[in-house]
């Protein structure tokens, strides 16, 4: 029997490693139409890595990358939330998403020599690999393009476009996996807060579980303004959050109900909300029907905007989820945006199911794999330990400026 330690990693894992998966079995059929898909790959479609020639790899995309970049970003602000250099956690994954633009805009050599000497506790910037153009979104692209010429950080309140596209949902699992719920990431006590009162109010504890579903709309809403581009980013959070950390036992399809109607308690005036909830809804009765998967993704549509592809990916958890790769298969092959379909649904089914319960296939040849595996076990350490963490001098040297 695991121990809790054993078991929050393994599932920590197991959403890190299962997000990436998805999107690169799904990143070869991004753009293709699903005619196209079963013409190349057979009536089952893509079943297995499709490797690059160059390093014999499986690809990831900017889902993974921004997935990384997140939780990166994540770390560093929660040293930086208790040193009281930032106040929320989107502030410091703002930071993070700036050095993954640098990513797309520079070469791994431009970069550092514009980096020399800086620290900002985003280590994933010195990672040559990562220094690629796998697609990235045009929302993103261009909302982080104005942020870094001066443009205020997008937010809930204060959105930077009208975009509901799926960048925001498809990267935003990190946030479930670092802040609990439950008091064990602990809140600043009293004598910790500034002393200006106007100041205290920023300071977000993480005490109740509605905190960390606003702060993952929070995240998502960096760059995705529309609410179906940032809502579905609180009920990803929300179910991740519930499968890691879990307060008592439930079934998905509870956590899913779940997470819907606190999102919807989070955001009464938002009209949206009842869309998102409606095909939420749409997405459970389907996983119960006897259609095949390919006729019920239809119906929830391509994926390309935030809450068709969180519908898709609930909708291949609810009716593989104790099958893992039947459930990555199924997302990826339709046409729409596979990869992150595929990205959303290996972090819920990862974090569900186990590291360990994920074929050994989705893990030989997978790019980056060793990285993805470190900074899931940064997160691991994290909730569990960080009050020792902030004196160890590797830690801080990763993580703090």
């Amino acid at each position: 029997m695991m121990s809790e330690k054993e078991r929050r990693s393994d599932r920590i894992r197991g959403c890190l490693l299962g997000g990436a998966a998805g999107d690169a079995l799904g990143y070869p059929v991004e753009f293709m139409r699903e005619k196209e898909i079963f013409r190349r790959y057979g009536p089952g479609g893509i079943a297995r890595y499709e490797t690059d020639v160059m390093n014999g790899k499986a690809l990831i995309s900017d889902d993974t990358q921004m997935t990384l970049f997140t939780a990166n970003g994540l770390l560093a602000g929660a040293v930086r939330i208790r040193r009281r250099l930032a106040w929320t956690p989107s502030m410091p994954v703002a930071a993070a998403y700036q050095d993954w633009l640098r990513t797309q805009t520079m070469s791994f050599l431009q970069s550092q020599k514009e980096r020399k000497g800086e620290n900002d506790g985003v280590w994933l910037a010195d990672v040559p690999e990562l220094y690629s153009r796998r697609a990235p979104g045009n929302t993103c692209m261009s909302a982080l393009i104005r942020q870094r010429e001066g443009d205020p950080i997008g937010t809930v309140d204060c959105p930077p476009n009208n975009s509901k596209g799926c960048g925001g949902v498809m990267r935003v699992a990190p946030m479930g996996l670092l802040y609990a719920p439950t008091g064990r990431y602990r809140p600043l006590r009293p004598g910790e807060l500034p002393e200006d009162p106007a100041l205290q109010m920023r300071y977000v504890p993480f005490g109740d579980i509605k905190d960390v579903d606003r702060e993952g709309a929070q995240i998502a809403a960096i760059t995705h303004g529309h609410p179906l581009g940032y809502l579905p980013a609180a009920v990803l959070t929300h179910i991740i959050s519930r499968l890691v950390y879990p307060e008592k036992e439930q079934s998905l399809k509870e956590i899913v109900a779940e997470a819907r109607d606190t999102v919807a308690a989070i955001f009464p005036e938002e009209a949206f909300m009842d869309d998102l909830a409606a095909l939420i809804n749409l997405a459970v009765t389907l996983s119960e029907n006897g259609e095949k998967d390919l006729d019920n993704i239809r119906r929830l549509g391509e994926g390309w905007v935030g809450d068709e592809a969180l519908a898709i990916a609930l909708y291949c958890a609810l009716r593989h989820e104790n099958d893992f790769s039947a459930g990555l298969i199924a997302a990826v092959n339709h046409s729409g945006d596979s990869d992150s379909t595929g990205a959303i649904l290996g972090n819920i089914l990862g974090a569900k199911l186990g590291f360990a319960a994920i074929d050994e296939q989705w893990k030989t040849d997978l790019e980056l794999y060793d990285v993805i595996l470190t900074m899931a076990d940064d997160l691991t350490a994290y909730s569990l330990e960080h009050d020792g963490l902030e004196t160890d001098g590797g830690w801080r040297a990763k993580y703090e400026q």
